[in-house]
C-alpha cells in the first residue's frame, strides 16, 4: 500500500478514485506544526544563533500526526501532494520532519489541477522537496511572527490596539491615508452646459473657439453662454475611427476577486472558498469526482499550451474562424512568480450548464464566471465604429460620440464589468446639417472626493503595489475587519478611530516599515532566495537590525493612551471607572486595577416570556433567545435544560433505519443534505456521536 498525504480532505476522496486500490490517501488538513512560544519574548525564534526557529506541534493536530505516523509505518512508499506554492512546500517539509521521512529523497507531487490526466502524470514524474522554497517561506514565517509579536505587544500595551503585523499594517495605511484625503477635501464648483436638438441627440459644451472656457466654474460664466446661444446647432465635423476592444487576459486570484465582486457582489473570503471547492473536486454524477479549475492561488496569466490549443479549436468549432483569437500574454503591473497557471476550467467539455444541477449557486456562478473569461481571454478583438460629432453655435463648441459594434468577438461570450454592452447610435447626420434645439440647460456640480476602498479596488491596489501574495489578500482584509480597525458598509471600509490612532503610532515609529516599497521589496527579497541569489540569514539580520532599532526608541517614546473615563465612581474604592476592551468588546470597570478588580455589570434586558406554554421536560416557562440563525424559543432553565421548541418536529422529520451506529451502536438516522447534495446517513447520538456516511 502507498500513501499519499495531501492538505485537504476533500481532495482525498477525488484523488483515491484516480489512484485506485494500491494508494492510501489521507489529509494533514494544512499545517501540522508552527513557532512554538517558547525562548526570548515568546518567538519561538533563537536570534542570536542565526535566528534558529523551534518547531512544535500543532495541539490541534496531535490525532492526524498519530493517524499519518501509523499509515506511514504500513505504507511502502510514501508520497506528498501538498498544495504547489511556498506554504504547501513547507507542509511537505515539516510533515518529513514529523514522520521521519527523508526530504532528500521523499517523492513529492506537483500537480495544479485535480484531474485524473494531471495526478497520473504527477505519480509518474515525482520530484524532491525543493529546499529554496522551504527557506524562503521559513523566513516570512520568522519575519512576521517577529514583527507580529513585537508590534502588538507593544500597541496593546500602548494603545490598546489587538495587532500588527507586515502586510496587515501596511493595507491598513492604505485605507486611512484614504480616508485623510476624503476628509481634507475642498470641493470646487463646476457647471455642465446641454443641448436636446430636435432629433432627439443630446449634446455637451466643450469649449470655445477661443479656448477661455474650457471649465466653467460659476453660474454667471455659464450664463453667460447660454445667453450667447442660438436655437440653431451646425455639424462642423464628423470623424469616424475603428476601435478595437481587446479580450481580458484569464484570471488571477487578485482579478477574480476583483471580477467576482464587480459581478456577483461576493467578498474576497467568499471568492476564495468558493474557488477551493472548485478546485478541490465536486461530484458531477455517474460517481465522477473532477477538480473544475486549475490552482486558485496564482499572479499569472499564462495558459498552458495544452489548453490554448483546445480552446482555439473549440472556439473555431462552435463560432467560427473569425472569432479565433490569440493567447494574452501581457502581464499585470506589480510582481509576478509565475509559478502556476492563470485560473482556467480544467475541461472545456465540463461546460457550466451541463453540470449546473451538480453545483451550488455560487460555485456554479463562479465557475461560470472563470469557464467564460478563459475561453474569451482566447477569442477575437471586439470591433467598434466610433463616430465623433463637433457641432457649433456662435462661437461655442458642442460635441457628442456615438459607438456601434461592428463585430461583436470575444463580447459574444464575456462581457467584463467595467464594459459597457450596449452600443449607442447616433441619428443620421452630415457636415453643414442645421439642427434646431428643443432645450438648453445648464446644471451645477461639484468635484468629489476620491472613493472609499471597496475589496475590489484594495485588492487591485494591493496587488499592483505588491502588499501580500495571492494567498494572503482574504485573509488580510479579513483580519483587519476582525481586529475592528475598519467597518464594512457593502464591502466598503471606512477605518475605526482604533485604525486610524494604530497605523498613526506606526507610522511615526517605524516609517520604513509602513512605507508600501518596504513589503513590495521584502517579497522581491524573498524571491531572491528561491532564485539562489540572496541567503536566509543575510536577509533576516539585515531586518532584525533595523527593526530592532525602531522599536528601541518605539518602546521607551511611544505614550502611553489614557482609558476614556464614563464619569461615574466605582462603588468599591471610589476611583474612576473606565472604558477597557477585551476580545469580547468593551466593558466598564475599575482605573486602580489590579488593585481593585471591580467591573461593571452589563444591563440586560428581561427575557420575553411565551405565555400559555411551558417546558414539557422539566415545566419551567419557555423564553424567547436569539442565535445566529434568528429568534427561538426555549427552556428558561438552560443550561440544566436544553429543550428548544421546534426541535423534536425536526427529528422526527429525520427516518430511523435499521441501520447501526460502528462507533457508538446507537440507530442512524436518514438526513437530507444542503443545497441539493442528497440524503445521507447519521448517527441520532448527535452529538456526542458525529458518525456520517453517505447513501450510495
Amino acid at each position: 500500500m502507498k500513501l499519499v498525504i495531501v492538505e485537504s480532505p476533500t481532495k482525498c476522496n477525488t484523488i483515491k478514485k484516480y489512484l485506485g486500490s494500491d494508494f492510501q490517501v489521507m489529509a494533514s488538513c494544512g499545517h501540522i506544526r508552527d513557532l512554538s512560544t517558547k525562548g526570548k519574548g515568546g518567538l519561538g525564534v533563537d536570534i542570536d544563533h542565526d535566528f534558529k526557529p523551534d518547531y512544535e506541534n500543532s495541539k490541534d493536530k496531535y490525532k492526524i500526526i498519530s493517524e499519518l505516523k501509523n499509515a506511514k509505518k504500513k505504507a511502502s512508499e510514501v508520497y506528498l501532494a501538498t498544495d504547489p506554492d511556498r506554504e504547501g512546500e513547507a507542509i511537505s517539509w515539516h510533515l518529513c520532519e514529523v514522520l521521519g521521512l527523508d526530504p532528500n529523497t521523499t517523492k513529492r507531487l506537483e500537480f495544479h489541477e485535480i484531474t485524473k490526466g494531471a495526478i497520473l502524470k504527477a505519480i509518474d514524474n515525482p520530484r524532491v522537496i525543493d529546499m529554496s522554497l522551504v527557506q524562503s517561506q521559513e523566513t516570512r514565517r520568522i519575519i512576521d511572527r517577529i514583527m507580529g509579536f513585537k508590534l502588538s505587544t507593544l500597541l496593546k500595551n500602548k494603545i490598546g490596539s489587538v495587532s500588527a503585523g507586515r502586510v496587515q499594517s501596511v493595507t491598513l495605511k492604505l485605507i486611512t491615508d484614504r480616508e485623510k484625503e476624503i476628509q481634507g477635501f475642498v470641493p470646487s464648483e463646476y457647471w455642465n452646459i446641454e443641448a436636446e436638438l430636435e432629433n432627439g441627440l443630446k449634446i455637451k459644451y466643450e469649449n470655445s473657439l477661443d479656448g477661455q472656457n474650457k471649465t466653467i466654474s460659476s453660474l454667471e460664466q455659464a450664463q453667460k453662454i447660454v445667453d450667447s446661444l442660438s436655437d440653431e446647432f451646425k455639424v462642423d465635423s464628423l470623424q469616424v475611427r475603428s476601435r478595437r476592444v481587446e479580450s481580458k487576459p484569464p484570471f488571477t486570484t487578485s482579478t477574480l476577486q476583483q471580477e467576482a465582486y464587480s459581478k456577483l457582489h461576493f467578498s474576497t473570503k467568499k471568492t476564495q472558498s468558493v474557488a477551493q471547492k472548485l478546485y478541490e473536486g465536486v461530484d458531477i454524477g455517474n460517481n465522477e469526482t473532477v477538480g473544475l479549475i486549475t490552482y486558485m492561488r496564482t499572479d499569472s496569466i499564462r495558459l498552458s499550451p495544452e489548453f490554448v490549443n483546445n480552446s482555439i479549436s473549440f472556439i473555431k468549432d462552435n463560432y467560427g474562424q473569425s472569432y479565433v483569437g490569440r493567447e494574452n500574454t501581457k502581464q499585470s503591473k506589480g510582481m509576478v512568480q509565475d509559478a502556476h497557471e492563470a485560473i482556467r476550467p480544467t475541461s472545456l467539455n465540463l461546460n457550466p450548464k451541463s453540470i449546473k444541477q451538480y453545483l451550488s449557486s455560487d460555485e456554479y456562478n463562479l465557475y461560470n464566471l472563470i469557464y467564460k473569461r478563459a475561453l474569451a481571454s482566447l477569442m477575437s478583438a471586439k470591433q467598434e465604429e466610433v463616430t465623433q460629432v463637433k457641432f457649433l453655435n456662435n462661437g461655442q463648441i458642442f460635441k457628442c460620440e456615438g459607438v456601434v459594434t461592428t463585430f461583436d468577438g470575444y463580447s459574444k461570450l464575456y462581457e467584463t464589468a467595467d464594459q459597457n454592452s450596449q452600443d449607442k447610435k447616433l441619428p443620421p447626420l452630415e457636415a453643414g446639417q442645421i439642427i434646431k434645439s428643443k432645450e438648453v440647460t445648464k446644471e451645477q456640480k461639484f468635484t468629489l472626493p476620491p472613493s472609499r476602498f471597496n475589496e475590489a479596488k484594495l485588492v487591485k491596489t494591493m496587488e499592483e503595489l505588491g502588499i501580500g501574495r495571492p494567498s494572503t489578500y482574504a485573509s488580510t482584509i479579513s483580519t483587519l475587519k476582525a481586529r475592528k480597525y475598519v467597518t464594512s458598509d457593502k464591502g466598503v471600509f471606512t477605518p475605526t478611530e482604533q485604525g486610524i490612532e494604530t497605523v498613526k503610532q506606526l507610522a511615526h515609529f517605524f516609517p520604513p516599515f509602513m512605507d508600501t516599497t518596504y513589503t513590495s521589496n521584502m517579497e522581491k527579497k524573498l524571491d531572491d532566495i528561491v532564485d539562489g541569489n540572496d541567503s536566509r540569514i543575510n536577509l533576516l539580520r539585515n531586518f532584525y537590525e533595523e527593526f530592532n532599532s525602531f522599536y528601541q526608541v518605539a518602546l521607551k517614546e511611544m505614550d502611553k493612551a489614557k482609558p476614556v473615563e464614563t464619569g461615574e465612581i466605582c462603588p468599591v474604592c471610589f476611583s474612576p471607572l473606565v472604558i477597557k476592551k477585551s476580545k469580547f468588546g468593551e466593558f466598564t470597570a475599575c482605573s486602580n486595577y489590579p488593585t481593585c478588580r471591580y467591573i461593571k455589570p452589563k444591563e440586560t434586558k428581561p427575557l420575553e416570556v411565551l405565555e400559555n406554554e411551558v417546558c414539557p421536560k422539566c415545566g419551567r416557562p419557555l423564553v424567547k433567545r436569539t442565535s445566529k440563525n434568528g429568534d427561538f424559543y426555549a427552556c428558561s432553565g438552560f443550561p440544566s435544560c436544553r429543550y428548544i421548541k421546534g426541535q423534536e418536529e425536526q427529528k422526527k422529520l429525520d427516518e430511523i433505519t435499521d441501520k447501526i451506529c460502528p462507533k457508538c451502536g446507537k440507530p442512524l438516522l436518514k438526513k437530507k443534505g444542503r443545497n441539493n447534495k442528497g440524503d445521507f446517513l447519521a448517527c441520532s447520538g448527535f452529538p456526542k456521536c458525529r458518525y456520517i456516511e453517505s447513501i450510495k
